[in-house]
């Protein structure tokens, strides 16, 4: 059964690759010092007949952004700069990906920011997304790309609230 769960020392970093190296290695090398030092979360996706092995990760951070770049509907109603959450990270494992494991980690991703904004008052998700074909993965699921930056996206708190 597929579970999702926050990294720690148990789970093989070292075998996980997405084949990008940059991502590798931040699962590798830092993800666990910054969960350490409370700068992020990062939460892997696993199969409990195999819970050592990561399948897929993302990561969670809090974010400030400048309303000025959100879309004109929204920014007219924030002040200057507004708190969100950002999914920092996301990867699936090279021999499971195009199996749908991105999808299930982006709605727990989701779930986990709904949960946040029943405790912390944010607007929502932003995600850098690395390429045109990241940005329209992430448009699938309603980001919308911010003024000035098409490939930095973000999911209202209404939008997100429509999963729940």
């Amino acid at each position: 059964m597929l579970k999702i769960e926050l990294l720690d020392k148990s789970h093989n970093r070292q075998k996980f690759d997405c084949g990008n190296t940059a991502l590798n290695r931040f699962l590798q090398k830092t993800a666990r010092q910054h969960i350490t030092k409370g700068m992020s979360r990062t939460f892997v996706l696993i199969n409990d007949e195999y819970p050592k092995e990561i399948l897929g990760f993302h990561t969670l951070s809090i974010c400030e952004v400048e309303a000025e770049y959100l879309p004109q509907t929204i920014s007219k109603k924030y002040p200057d700069q507004v708190p969100a959450v950002k999914l920092a990270r996301l990867a699936v494992s090279i021999k499971h990906q195009n199996q749908g494991f991105g999808d299930y980690l982006i709605g727990n991703a989701i779930e986990k920011v709904i949960l946040i904004s029943e405790n912390v008052g944010i607007i929502g998700l932003f995600v850098d997304a690395k390429d045109n074909h990241s940005k329209e993965y992430y448009e699938q699921f309603g980001f919308i790309s911010l003024q000035g930056n098409p490939l930095i996206l973000f999911l209202p708190m209404q939008t997100l609230i429509q999963y729940k």
